[in-house]
């Protein structure tokens, strides 16, 4: 296998739920292959590096192999490898978010009067 939809390989190797997410992630620049903007159908290659962001959390990765089937997560760890850069960068983040909590991220929905309270006092 030559080349693989860059869609199909971020779905492949489990970064997103379905291909769908992918693409949608690839169109909107949160994916990026060698430090570019791409679209989905973009094939990519071993040896690409790829900056991803999910949302919830973001990878730097290397392409080891090409898939374009979803197989078990063991299988899909083998397609890639975390560069020490993005590695260090999700040490940072997870470091960051456990020394400050934000304190929105307790509510669920609406505020309630007594959540309304909590926040006033926690910006005074």
């Amino acid at each position: 296998m030559d080349g693989t939809r860059i869609d199909k390989w971020l779905w492949a190797a489990r970064f997103f739920k379905t291909r769908s997410l992918a693409s949608e992630a690839v169109e909107r620049g949160r994916v990026r292959v060698n430090g570019e903007r791409c679209k989905p159908a973009r094939s990519l290659k071993p040896g690409e590096l790829l900056d991803i962001d999910n949302g919830s959390t973001e990878w730097q990765v290397r392409v080891l192999a090409l898939s374009d089937k979803r197989g078990s997560a063991t299988v899909a760890r083998q397609l890639y490898e975390e560069t020490p850069e993005g590695l260090q960068r999700q040490r940072e983040l997870a470091e960051r978010r456990r020394l400050y909590t934000e304190p929105a991220d307790a509510i669920q929905g609406r505020p309630t009067k007594r959540d309304r309270r909590q926040l006033d006092r926690s910006r005074s």
